[in-house]
């Protein structure tokens, strides 16, 4: 058994790698839905609401409200199957810390013996395959001539989110930034342009967030917003939006005007989005919403593997919106599929530390 800290991971784990290794696993499972098991994830709140409530716990107001996650999934690539499981923390207060907001670690079995292959860091991996993520999605859905990239919301998911979208667009020029606090678009400007010196892009750290997505052609959205976050008059009519915060039915940062006005619009998992989408959630459960789940064009799969296209856009009939939209909630699946990756990168490079 290895152990593979997060410098080993991150040292050998590129977002290229993480795109054709999520995209080979939706292939893979659209043609052997049994290889792939991944259910639906266990979410437990902490520092919640009602254990704020008992006077006992006088010092609580020191802890926002987190989540934790327990995640596993089994593997079968055609010869060999994998059983991978993720715990992972989430932290609001973490960055006052300096810590990261997202704590996690992975273990991948070699099913056929029991024997655990590999424990790993898991906070890169997070960041990488949610980025992954809209990665694929902007592949397939964002428009051929893209030049600007509006961040919103700076935090940890952010950096690997736009590389990802890069990573699949380098033709992009710019790149707005905002964040609620003004040193965290600062900091993020800072980090990545010494980070990821390989994109020839412009930072431009907007005060307003109008300012950052006027002119967006792709809007990376990665937030803890409880409420929608700008309105579809505020946006191009031809914008591509990926939305990976929001991960709970309370949550929202995608608005309902704008899910209403999209003509294309697209999750990651289909079970799980309706349990944790709250952006979707709340816009299909609203009076003065005309978005209803019967309107969701399709998963990532389905993207993929073409039994859904972009040219599904030119069928839309909601004005002249053209606005698509990629909401992710995360599956297990997907952190499985990158950390086998890693896995056997160890095992063919002796990577990491022997535990025994």
């Amino acid at each position: 058994m290895q152990w593979l800290n997060q410098e080993t991971v991150t040292e050998h784990l590129n977002m290229q790698a993480a795109i054709d290794t999520i995209e080979a696993l939706l292939h893979r499972q659209a043609v052997h839905p049994s290889w792939i098991k991944s259910p639906e994830r266990l979410v437990i709140e902490t520092f919640s609401d009602e254990l704020f409530s008992d006077e006992l716990f006088s010092n609580s107001s020191t802890h926002s409200s987190g989540t934790h996650l327990s995640m596993p999934a089994t593997i079968y690539d055609g010869q060999q199957e994998y059983t991978a499981v993720k715990l992972v923390t989430i932290c609001p207060d973490n960055p006052s810390r300096n810590l990261p907001t997202t704590t996690a670690i992975i273990t991948v079995s070699n099913n056929a013996t029991g024997e655990v292959l590999a424990v790993m860091d898991g906070i890169y991996i997070t960041q990488v395959r949610t980025a992954a993520l809209s990665g694929i999605a902007t592949k397939y859905m964002a428009p051929d001539d893209c030049q600007r990239v509006a961040v919103v919301g700076c935090g940890g998911m952010a950096y690997e989110q736009l590389n990802a979208v890069l990573t699949v667009r380098p033709e992009i020029k710019t790149v707005y930034l905002w964040n609620r606090s003004h040193e965290g678009a600062e900091s993020f400007k800072k980090r990545f342009a010494h980070d990821y010196q390989q994109w020839n892009v412009e930072l431009i750290v907007c005060e307003q967030l109008e300012d950052a997505i006027k002119d967006a052609d792709i809007i990376n959205v990665a937030t803890r917003a409880k409420s929608g976050l700008f309105s579809v008059d505020q946006i191009k009519p031809n914008v591509h939006i990926n939305a990976v915060g929001a991960y709970q039915a309370s949550m929202k940062e995608i608005s309902n005007d704008v899910i209403a006005a999209g003509c294309m619009i697209v999750v990651d998992d289909l079970v799980g989005s309706h349990h944790e989408a709250g952006d979707l959630i709340q816009a299909h459960n609203a009076t003065d919403c005309a978005w209803t789940w019967d309107e969701l064009n399709g998963d990532l799969q389905a993207l993929v593997t073409g039994k859904i296209t972009p040219s599904s856009k030119e069928q839309a009939t909601k004005a002249e919106q053209t606005i698509t939209l990629f909401k992710s909630v995360g599956a297990a699946s997907f952190d499985a599929a990158v950390a086998v990756h890693i896995t056997e990168l160890a095992q063919q490079k002796n990577l990491g530390i022997a535990l025994y």
